[in-house]
Order: C-alpha cells, then structure tokens, then sequence
C-alpha cells in the first residue's frame, strides 16, 4: 500500500502525522511512504530523517494525494484540500464530522473511507487516539486561559493563584473526562479554586478520589451549570460525545451573566462547541 503524508496546511497546525519510527515500521511490513517536503519540520524532523528510514520525498502535495492508498493528516482536510481528495481513496486523521457538513458531503460523493481518530474505540469503550492529544489540550486550555486573563490581553487582570491576602481564581471545568482532570491538575498546580461539574456522579466521585479535596465536584443541571459560570474567572469546557456533535451546554443568558473580563474557552469546538455563543474555531496565537 502507498501511504501518503502531506504537509498540514491548517492555520497554525505544526504537528505532522508520521514520525521517522512510523517510517521504519510501515517500510519494514512493505509499505511505500511518501512524504511531502517539509512536512515535519515544524515538528524539528528533516526530510533527511524520513529518507533515513526508508520514505519518498514529493514536492509537492498533489502528488501525495495523486499516488496514495491511503492519505494520514494530523487535522481534517480544509477547503483547498477537498479536490486534491480521490475517489475510492482512505483518509485517516481527526475528521470532526459532526459539525462539518460540506467535508461529509464531500467524503460520500467521492466514496471516500474517513477514519477518524477521535472515533476508534478499543472494547472497554476508550479512545486511544484522541487521549493523548486530550491530555495535551485539557493542560494547554489553563494555560493559554491564563494568559487571556491577564489585563493587556482584555482579561480580567486576574492571577489563578492570586498572592497573599487575595483569593485565588476560580477555575470552572465542565466535563470530568481527559480534558477534564488534566485541566484541573493545573489549575489546581497554580493555586485556583477549581470545580468540575458533570452530569456522571461517578465520574465526579473518582475526582474526589483523586483529588483529595482540592477540587469541587457539582452534578450538571441547568440550575448549578448556571450558578457555576456566574463565578467563573475561567471556564473551561471539555465535554465529548464520540462522533457526535457537543451539547450546547452553557446558554447566551449564561455568558451574559459571566463577569467582566471572564475567559471561556472550549475545547469541543472542534465537535461544534458547548457554549451556545461560539460557533467556529479561533486561535489563541
């Protein structure tokens, strides 16, 4: 089977889908790769790495897409991809469907095989491929709202593990998942208050456990999921459904009643978003 690896063209997407060990793995069961030039260096690795281990290097990636079996992206195929794209041919990475309409049109009017990473599921009902990057974005999601608190970037000026004599920030974290507790164990490393709030008790009764107190569990209703946001400095949302779109979870009215200079950011928005105000990606660059 001919691989192909094309360089991600996304806004501000840096990762690249192969490293030189998946090289090694796929030539050595007797597969091609080839690979678009360029296409790891934003993640520190050459081309001469990729040749080392067995690749082909394109110049250009539309001889990636021409030649491939099978085409394996970081993110999912934007609009000046979607011709590029062959009948009959397999794409894998994060797909994100739910919320994308005109790539799903697009997969079935070319008879394409999307495997998304975000839907495969080993038996006990896990996600292999999306924990990872989970775990990245529930820590990056503290810090990166940290940074929009601060006053110079329109925040409140608030610092998450205040000083002496001033309370720390209260830190919101709707969903008890990956993003969930990996957002709280660095919200809770800088000295904020932090709740999760979840509609699974049992969910919430491991952060307990884990936790050992130091974080605030509340059941999900749309009377605490009210109370909750009001008394956010930062809200952070990180609720999945697999391979479905999100809940929208936190109204407008709720938004409204936030506090000036308050932070929201939500990490299922690649699946269409919690938060009835957000309706498309942004970037924090």
């Amino acid at each position: 089977m001919i691989i192909g690896i094309p360089k991600e063209i996304k806004n501000n997407e840096s990762r690249v889908s192969i490293t030189p060990d998946g090289v090694h793995a796929l030539t050595a069961a007797g597969h091609q790769v080839i690979i678009e030039k360029g296409a790891g260096e934003a993640s520190g690795i050459q081309n001469s790495e990729y040749v080392n281990e067995g690749a082909v290097i394109r110049q250009y990636c539309r001889d990636i897409f021409q030649e491939a079996d099978i085409i394996v992206k970081v993110k999912e195929p934007i609009d000046t991809e979607y011709e590029l794209l062959k009948d009959g041919q397999i794409l894998f990475t994060y797909l994100h469907l739910a919320p994308n309409l005109p790539l799903t049109e697009l997969l079935i009017k070319k008879h394409i095989t999307g495997i998304g990473y975000e839907t495969v599921q080993l038996s006990d009902g896990s996600l292999p491929l999306l924990i990872p990057m989970s775990e990245v974005a529930g820590r990056m999601s503290v810090q990166v709202g940290a940074t929009m608190l601060q006053k110079y970037n329109g925040g409140a000026g608030i610092l998450l593990g205040g000083v002496s004599g001033v309370l720390p920030g209260q830190v919101v974290i709707i969903g008890a998942g990956t993003v969930g507790i990996n957002a709280a164990k660095m919200a809770v490393g800088l000295g904020a208050m932090v709740t999760i709030i979840d509609i699974n008790k049992r969910k919430l009764a491991y952060v307990d456990d884990i936790f050992r107190g130091r974080v605030s569990t509340l059941v999900s209703n749309l009377y605490n999921m009210a109370l909750i946001t009001s008394q956010a400095d930062l809200l952070i949302s990180g609720v999945l459904v697999p391979g479905a779109k999100a809940p929208k979870l936190v109204t407008e009215k709720m938004v409204k009643n936030m506090k000036k200079g308050s932070v929201i950011v939500d990490v299922a928005i690649d699946q269409g978003g919690t938060v009835e105000t957000i309706d498309h990606n942004t970037t924090h660059r």
